[in-house]
């Protein structure tokens, strides 16, 4: 979920409680279970417990190419390529999460999502908060970010009117 300000993260780089929403963590939570592989970056790892036990990716330059460890797999995007990575990791194919942080976002930016959820809190703002992507820095909205990288909106869905949380599903096109 991002704030109004498009932040992800306050700037300890941890999700402030703000940012938390029931509605869209059993959203979320849901997303996951589908999933053949969650892609998260080392951070995001190491402060999520995985209690389901579920398939993890995690971006690290701290390993070479893909090694296995007993709490997931690890990858490093300069030592080897995402389809590699995932052929090894999930080869029956199928959907891939990202939960992000900033790292990995921007990297799919460009690499290329086919669908990005974009949550929102309305009414919040994170001050000196981590941005979603890099280009939230140098100005552009998340919305510019994602439409500027192909991807096109659907009509936004209220997940809790009370807390001002809704989703936009943002899709390839052609």
């Amino acid at each position: 979920m991002v704030s109004e300000d498009d932040r992800i993260a306050g700037a300890d780089g941890l999700t402030p409680d703000s940012l938390r929403n029931e509605a869209d963590w059993r959203r979320f939570q849901s997303a996951l279970d589908t999933a053949a592989v969650t892609i998260l970056g080392r951070l995001g790892h190491e402060v999520n417990p995985n209690p389901k036990r579920r398939r993890r990716l995690v971006m690290s330059r701290s390993v070479a190419g893909l090694e296995r460890h007993d709490d997931g797999w690890w990858w490093n995007p300069a030592g080897m390529s995402i389809g590699k990575a995932l052929a090894e990791v999930a080869p029956e194919g199928g959907v891939a999460a990202i939960p992000g942080g900033r790292e990995v976002f921007d990297f799919f930016l460009e690499t290329g999502f086919d669908r990005f959820d974009l949550a929102r809190v309305a009414g919040v703002r994170i001050a000196g908060g981590i941005p979603i992507f890099s280009s939230v820095s140098e100005g552009r909205s998340a919305a510019g970010s994602l439409a500027a990288h192909g991807l096109r909106p659907a009509p936004p869905e209220v997940l809790d009117a009370a807390a001002g949380v809704s989703v936009t599903r943002w899709q390839r096109t052609g």
